[in-house]
């Protein structure tokens, strides 16, 4: 009969959810969904000094946004909590009162000291890692029961992990020199031993440990950075496993069915943010119209354009008219700034480069341009390219200004259908701003 899979993870409240644990959080996640089995959430928060309840629910709520939802764990009315070490004190005091009783820990003043056989060859086999084998001799005793009274990380983890049936445990390659330690302990109270697996360290760009420069920091550093969860997810899945095939852009649906544990790489894997930028853009572009406008508007609100003020329609059509231009919703929202208000683009551009004669030169197009009786792209495109036949232009002597006094910027969409969008009048007010009628 085959197991039920039951994975962890098991964050300590000492700061926010960072991309490490985000990614181990998120591997467990897929191995448990993959298989059918159950998400375990318990928080590790033994440090008294370092761990607090903020930190705890800013973890809570970063793997809410990512959308890692845990199966179990003590009803706290209309939902799970994550199960507490501090709450199972009692728990690991009796196990550290058996191994005494067995003789196989001492005590040395107010501690509990695991004894370390000696002669003994720890061996193991790591589902990523293979065979890892290390001589007992190279371990010293270990502490179960800090003299305060509260266990150790590696005793802890042991008896919570036996206690809630975890048999398979996912973690950082970090771990890789407690699991000798653990799996003693796990022989000291004659437990079965869980499978392991540990993934691959994440590195920089350039090869080193990852920084905060370069992607160790919150998971919600992201989302205010204008990153979705879609495209986290899909990006931390990508972090040392491949969905085979070249294929690199999945929702989470995709990730589950084609989720293999045995297929996470041994080499460890880069942060790379041109890769994030460019998974993320690709999801923002399956965003659905309405989830993408609520996603943008505090980032315009954050560059002071207020949104409530312009119909919805409108502003559907202007983040429809950018054509997936903007990697993250920050950008959108600057990139679609001069839909919303003439103010940014008078602050980007000053009409300065353009002289009295140019202006004399194009102010018979753009009048031309304001008395088409049909407001529509295709006869001003007409319009434009007649006119740079007639007097011997090319089309971008005409455009390039449009664009600029539209929009503010070199590049945008189409700029004939910006002007379109933005209605006659607006497109009016601008050009005489800048004097071009």
């Amino acid at each position: 009969m085959m197991e039920t899979v039951r994975v962890r993870f098991a964050p300590s409240p000492t700061g926010a959810l960072h991309i490490g644990g985000a990614h181990t959080a998120l591997f467990n996640w897929l191995w448990a969904r993959r298989m059918g089995g159950s998400f375990v959430l318990r928080i590790e928060d033994t440090d008294r000094q370092r761990s607090t309840e903020a930190f705890e629910k800013t973890i809570l709520a970063g793997m809410r946004w990512l959308g890692l939802d845990w199966d179990e764990g003590p009803d706290c009315g209309g939902g799970f909590g994550p199960y507490r070490q501090s709450e199972r004190l009692d728990l690991y005091r009796r196990y550290a009162e058996e191994l005494l009783e067995k003789d196989l820990a001492y005590r040395d003043g107010a501690a509990i000291i695991h004894r370390i056989p000696q002669d003994r060859t720890i061996l193991f086999e790591d589902i990523v890692y293979g065979s890892i084998e290390i001589k007992s001799e190279t371990i010293k005793d270990t502490v179960l029961i800090k003299s305060d009274g509260t266990p150790t990380y590696n005793f802890a983890v042991v008896v919570d992990d036996h206690t809630m049936a975890i048999n398979y445990v996912i973690r950082g390659e970090d771990h890789i020199i407690n699991t000798p330690k653990q799996i003693l302990i796990y022989d000291a109270l004659g437990w079965e031993l869980p499978h392991f697996a540990h993934l691959p360290m994440i590195l920089g760009e350039d090869k080193k440990k990852l920084s905060k420069r370069q992607g160790a920091t919150s998971v919600y550093d992201y989302r205010d950075l204008g990153y979705i969860p879609e495209g986290i997810f899909n990006f931390l899945a990508l972090l040392g496993w491949s969905a085979g095939d070249d294929k690199e852009i999945f929702d989470r649906h995709e990730a589950t069915a084609l989720f293999d544990l045995a297929k996470v790489a041994k080499r460890k894997a880069v942060f790379d943010m041109k890769k994030l930028d460019f998974v993320n853009q690709e999801h923002l572009k399956r965003l659905d119209p309405i989830r993408k406008l609520d996603l943008v508007r505090p980032f315009w609100e954050a560059i002071g354009l207020d949104s409530r003020l312009v119909d919805d329609g409108y502003l559907l059509r202007s983040l429809d008219l950018l054509e997936g231009r903007g990697q993250t919703l920050k950008e959108m929202a600057a990139y679609s700034d001069f839909f919303l208000s003439f103010d940014p683009v008078k602050e980007r551009y000053d009409g300065s480069d353009i002289s009295e004669a140019i202006k004399a030169r194009l102010r018979p197009f753009f009048e031309a341009l304001l008395a088409i009786g049909n407001w529509d792209h295709d006869a001003m495109a007409e319009l434009a390219r007649q006119w740079a036949i007639d007097k011997g232009l090319k089309l971008k002597d005409l455009a390039m200004p449009l664009r600029w006094a539209l929009t503010g910027r070199k590049v945008s969409p189409g700029i004939f259908e910006v002007a379109v969008h933005l209605g006659p009048e607006e497109v009016r007010r601008r050009l005489a701003h800048y004097g071009l009628i």
